[in-house]
C-alpha cells in the first residue's frame, strides 16, 4: 500500500524471492500501483480466487567500478540515472553497448531507462514509451548539449557502460531511491539482472 515509489523500493526488495505483489495506490500517480485505496477490498478478494494476470517487470543490474574495483551495485526498476553536480556545467559520459562506443554525450545528465521506466523520468526528458513486453532499454540525454544526441531505444541483452568523462560532483540514480557520486574515470555499467518483479 502506496505508491509507484514504494512498489519500486519493494519490487527490487523481493525480486530474488520471486513474490508476487499487488500495488494499491495511496499516492499520487499510480502508474503500477494500480489498485485504488476506496476498492481495493472488491479488486483484492477477486484477486485471491485467481482473478488475476501476472505481469513480469525486468529489473537492470548497475555497478559503479572505479580503477577495476566495483564500489557501488544496485539493482533499478524503472532507471539508472546519471546526473550533474550541482554546481553549473554538464558532466560528458563517453557511452559504449557491449564495448562498442556509440557516443559522448555532453548533457546535464543521461538516463538507462527499463519498459517500466520509460513511463517515469525518461518520458518527462522527451524519451519514447516502451511496451513491457518488449526486451528493451531506453538511452535517453537530460538537456543534452548536441542536437544530435537524441534518446535511442537498445536491446536489454548487452551491456551499457558510461565512462564519467568530465563534470564535477557527479552522481548516479537507482530508482531516485539509492544515490552515489561519481569522480572521472568511473564507469557506470549496466545490465539486466537475472530476477524480475512480479
Amino acid at each position: 500500500v502506496g505508491g509507484d515509489g514504494t512498489m519500486l523500493g519493494i519490487g527490487r526488495q523481493l525480486a530474488q524471492h520471486d513474490v508476487p505483489l499487488i500495488g494499491i495506490n495511496q499516492g499520487r500517480l499510480g502508474f503500477i500501483t494500480d489498485i485504488p485505496l476506496d476498492n481495493y477490498q472488491a479488486a483484492l478478494q477477486a484477486m485471491l480466487c485467481g482473478a488475476y494476470a501476472e505481469d513480469h517487470r525486468s529489473l537492470m543490474q548497475a555497478k559503479v567500478m572505479r580503477d577495476g574495483h566495483c564500489v557501488y551495485t544496485a539493482l533499478a526498476m524503472n532507471d539508472v540515472v546519471v546526473n550533474r553536480g550541482a554546481t553549473a556545467g554538464m558532466v560528458e559520459l563517453r557511452v559504449e553497448v557491449d564495448g562498442r562506443f556509440v557516443a559522448n554525450q555532453r548533457a546535464d545528465g543521461l538516463i538507462i531507462a527499463s519498459p517500466t521506466g520509460s513511463t517515469a523520468y525518461a518520458l518527462s526528458a522527451g524519451g519514447p514509451l516502451i511496451h513491457p513486453s518488449i526486451a528493451g532499454w531506453v538511452m535517453v540525454p537530460i538537456a543534452s548539449h548536441g542536437l544530435s544526441n537524441r534518446p535511442i531505444v537498445l536491446p536489454d541483452t548487452g551491456i551499457v557502460s558510461l565512462e564519467v568523462v568530465a563534470g564535477r560532483d557527479a552522481s548516479v540514480n537507482f530508482d531516485m531511491q539509492a544515490l552515489t557520486h561519481v569522480q572521472h574515470g568511473d564507469r557506470v555499467t549496466v545490465q539486466r539482472s537475472q530476477h524480475c518483479s512480479l
